[in-house]
């Protein structure tokens, strides 16, 4: 452990001895002559030892203050500069958007570079859960929720609905509605809640088709849906998947849609807490968000209040 004389008196010490005068250094440090002289006085006391020569009208330096004075003056000159230097740096700004997995990984990671083009001076963190995060309690800044709200004590802006479709590799041979009888068919477990009617399945995908005979629950099961793409993308069956989520590898070619019907899916949302969009990390994501997606709606401010959680 350092045992260190108060810092009030070895900065009064060392503004005194560079000055060669306690009135001088009253001045600098703000205080007054007889503090100075006190302060001096008091580290004399503690040291055990005579730092200044008193004249009429100076003081001077004696051999101990002369030994002590330019290791202190250089050590408080190295504090300052490091104090100096701390406020110089800028605080970083940390803004943090929660979505699902699937939703991180395809569409915001390949957006994340524009971000800080957008917003510069910011930092991204993307929260990527499948399970909706606090927002209420600051686990996030914002999020992106699929779903038909409302969403309690958040605000909502509706970002696009999304569509699923058959999606398999090119390579299988898949070109009928009819060939869904001989195929493996993907699935992957939606974490539905109160919208289980909502999801998109087989099932459902069959009767809109009018295919009749379809096993529409035997095939390959997955528990999340990036695991489905992959499988899709490898060969292995085909998915009923989101075109939005897909959008890069339908361009592509890795995968095909060979055929509808679509069926609708859910909402997409951009929410925050209530009245939080004046925050500046709300605010920079909005931006963001806003460019990537819809920027009519983002840029109107068009707000849902939302009353009740609703989300899959």
């Amino acid at each position: 452990m350092r045992r260190l004389p108060p810092l009030s008196s070895l900065r009064a010490f060392e503004a005194a001895a560079r000055q060669e005068s306690f009135k001088r250094a009253a001045a600098e440090l703000g205080v007054t002559p007889t503090a100075i002289s006190h302060q001096i006085r008091q580290l004399e006391a503690d040291l055990g030892v005579a730092l200044f020569t008193r004249e009429t009208r100076r003081v001077v330096l004696a051999e101990k203050g002369r030994a002590l004075y330019p290791a202190l003056r250089e050590a408080l000159d190295r504090m300052a500069a490091a104090v100096d230097d701390v406020r110089r740096r800028p605080v970083r700004r940390i803004a943090t958007l929660s979505a699902t997995v699937a939703f991180t990984a395809k569409l915001l990671v390949p957006r994340a570079a524009r971000f800080r083009a957008l917003n510069p001076g910011w930092d991204l963190r993307l929260h990527a859960s499948d399970d909706p995060v606090d927002l209420q309690a600051g686990e996030a800044d914002a999020a992106i929720r699929y779903g038909l709200g409302p969403y309690g004590g958040l605000d909502a802006v509706p970002l696009f609905t999304d569509e699923f479709a058959p999606i398999c590799s090119p390579h299988l041979a898949v070109s009928r509605t009819a060939d869904l009888l001989q195929a493996t068919l993907i699935h992957f477990d939606w974490r539905s809640g109160t919208l289980k009617h909502s999801v998109p399945t087989w099932t459902r995908w069959a009767e809109k088709a009018g295919l009749k005979g379809l096993d529409s629950e035997g095939g390959i099961s997955f528990n999340d849906e990036s695991s489905a793409i992959q499988a899709a993308i490898a060969g292995q069956g085909v998915a009923l998947l989101s075109l939005t989520l897909v959008a890069a590898e339908l361009a592509s070619g890795s995968l095909v849609q060979p055929f509808g019907p679509r069926l609708e899916g859910l909402r997409y949302d951009f929410i925050y807490p209530a009245n939080a969009l004046s925050r500046p990390a709300v605010a920079v994501l909005q931006r963001w968000v806003g460019a990537e997606f819809v920027p009519e709606a983002m840029g109107a401010g068009k707000v849902a209040k939302s009353r009740r959680p609703a989300h899959l």
